[in-house]
């Protein structure tokens, strides 16, 4: 099964994990995906989500497979409950050395500029752009103050190309921005961030939420997908992008910030 490595590459690490649920589907998403690797390899996980039952069903996972994780509810758009989080994180893992921001929302109005509705564009940017801030300004206090902490944002291919979603591509180009001035502006106090732009995965929010959206089964989007991916004409999976933030959650990448790392199958080389 993917995702099995326990290498201890995270032992002795308190890791939070926003958007740690996932929407229902067949497939694993990449927040609950990157809280079960990194407690497989001894994190003591934080799972945050909007959805309580969620978090509480991606805790128990890592539970049942002998990690420790507890689960925790925020709407991270609320500055009260981005530090409420934070200071969860301290008292249930008693430290905060790694954040993994990757709550994200599109469609539901978003489109191409002409076709774009205000009320999409505000709430896209709220969820995906401010609820990043918030969490990452609360999550800089305990670890300025332990000098160290590793910060992976969850971006996407779409913040460099596209065309169809304005506000979600609008929302992770400047996900990318906060990346790399969180990177300068916190690297003299021991703290890392680091972005990962995914390409077409097949998440249960990318392939059933297309499917719901345009009345297609999902085996239609998937072969869809499947078939724009250079690499082996194959989407990636939630595990390719848990493997990344493994590694730049690790002290592997220590020495390593500001980094936009695409993770697409070579979908971003192309030009034209």
């Amino acid at each position: 099964m993917p995702g099995n490595a326990t290498a201890g590459r995270l032992a002795g690490k308190a890791a939070v994990v926003v958007g740690a649920g996932q929407t229902p589907g067949e497939t694993v998403g990449n927040g609950r995906a990157i809280a079960l690797l990194f407690a497989r390899e001894g994190a003591r996980v934080l799972c945050v989500d909007r959805i309580a039952e969620r978090a509480a069903e991606t805790a128990a996972m890592i539970r049942e497979e002998g990690g420790e994780a507890h689960a925790f509810t925020a709407d991270i758009t609320r500055a009260a409950e981005t530090e409420a989080l934070v200071a969860e994180a301290m008292g249930r893992l008693g430290a905060l050395d790694i954040l993994v921001n990757n709550v994200g929302i599109g469609g539901g109005g978003d489109g191409p500029i002409h076709k774009l509705e205000e009320a999409a564009f505000d709430r896209t940017m709220v969820v995906n752009l401010k609820g990043m801030v918030l969490v990452t300004k609360a999550a800089l206090e305990p670890m300025r103050a332990a000098g160290r902490g590793a910060i992976v944002n969850i971006s996407s291919l779409a913040s460099i190309a596209g065309g169809i979603q304005v506000a979600y591509e609008m929302s992770k180009a400047a996900v990318n921005r906060l990346t790399i001035s969180t990177a300068q502006s916190q690297a003299r106090h021991g703290v890392r961030c680091n972005a990962i732009l995914p390409g077409l995965m097949d998440t249960p929010m990318d392939v059933v939420g297309i499917a719901t959206a345009q009345g297609q089964t999902t085996e239609q989007v998937r072969e869809a997908r499947n078939a724009r991916v250079p690499l082996g004409g194959r989407m990636g999976t939630a595990w390719d992008t848990a493997y990344a933030a493994l590694f730049l959650a690790s002290d592997e990448a220590k020495f390593i910030t500001g980094v936009l790392l695409p993770v697409d199958g070579g979908m971003g080389t192309r030009v034209g």
